[in-house]
């Protein structure tokens, strides 16, 4: 079996199992835009019930994503009477966002929801938390312990690498390319994330016969961006395809491919960005594609944790309690579906 006929049975958006209906988009902007969820009519679960206390914590929105991440769970969290969200800052490290949760703990509210520095250093957190009663949603960094998370949600990381492995060998094929040069520019390489996100880009390559020529580890910024791909320029003269897993990072990937006048590749880039759309659209960079890992995350975390809080099961689901585990599925971007996701572009 290939690698991508093993692609997960997904639940997909959790609040759509909710039975809510999609009002809006995201945005780099810290304003209003965000991809939230509003009850539609007839929908039990969107009716105003027992109130829920929803702690919340983020790392700092020095990232788009992340940055929409924390807007998307706010902006959610305002759309019902019966919650109210208590944020508390992660602090520039996991000991910091340690603290501050163990603080949150302590005011016991009914629910957590936590996107962790790192998903290791937190575990003790969820345990934590846990224990004293209060069901914790996990947020994209997954924690080793089940025991420590009520609720995992998260983007499918090893398919964003299937996904991207399997359009840069489909579109090698086409061209007749039999041994390509193939580059890759991960983001933190000891998250546990990007380690399945590399998985899955090389068991699909794999699929074609084909491997990655040279790895350059970057940090989810456009300066590592910039940085990383200045190397592997420099290390693969020439090159065929590259596959960049986050599109922040990528705007220093595109303005080093830029400085050093490349173009005889193309590039994958990940997570969706709006910036990465409006380039796959407007078709005049290397970037022809970038894979999902929506931030809308957030959103369908608070809108399950207020199911939890109260008791309550989603909607569309025979079950009388909301999952243990929900992934969400990784698309493919290109200029041809371009301006159907551009209303999810964060």
């Amino acid at each position: 079996m290939s690698p991508i006929s093993r692609r997960r049975i997904l639940l997909g958006s959790a609040a759509a199992g909710a039975g809510l209906a999609l009002t809006a988009c995201t945005s780099n902007d810290t304003g209003n835009d965000a991809q939230v969820k509003t009850g539609g009519s007839g929908d039990a679960n969107a009716a105003a019930g027992q109130k829920v206390i929803i702690g919340f914590s983020a790392p700092a929105a020095d990232h788009g994503w992340i940055a929409a991440i924390t807007n998307n769970a706010k902006a959610q969290a305002a759309v019902y009477s019966d919650v109210e969200l208590r944020p508390v800052e992660a602090g520039a490290d996991a000991a910091a966002q340690r603290a501050a949760l163990s603080t949150l703990i302590a005011q016991k509210p009914q629910v957590i929801v936590m996107l962790p520095h790192d998903g290791k250093e937190l575990n003790a957190t969820g345990l934590e938390a846990m224990k004293a009663g209060i069901p914790v949603v996990n947020l994209d960094r997954a924690f080793p312990s089940a025991a420590a998370y009520r609720l995992q949600i998260k983007g499918d990381n090893y398919g964003m690498g299937l996904a991207a492995g399997q359009y840069i060998g489909e579109q090698l094929k086409a061209k007749g390319v039999g041994s390509p040069i193939i580059g890759e520019i991960p983001g933190i390489d000891s998250l546990e994330l990007t380690q399945e996100r590399t998985k899955g880009f090389n068991d699909a390559l794999a699929a074609f016969g084909f491997k990655v020529a040279n790895r350059r580890p970057a940090e989810f910024t456009a300066d590592s961006g910039q940085a990383a791909a200045t190397a592997l320029l420099q290390a693969l003269p020439k090159m065929d395809a590259l596959w960049n897993h986050d599109d922040d990072q990528g705007i220093g990937v595109l303005a080093a491919i830029k400085q050093a006048n490349r173009s005889e590749f193309f590039m994958v880039g990940g997570a969706g960005s709006k910036a990465a759309i409006d380039a796959i659209t407007k078709d005049d960079t290397v970037l022809k594609a970038t894979v999902t890992y929506s931030p809308s995350m957030a959103s369908s975390a608070i809108s399950l944790a207020r199911l939890i809080g109260q008791g309550k099961g989603m909607s569309d689901l025979v079950e009388l309690q909301v999952p243990k585990e929900i992934t969400l599925a990784s698309e493919t971007i290109t200029k041809d579906n371009a301006s159907k996701y551009a209303k999810l572009g964060f």
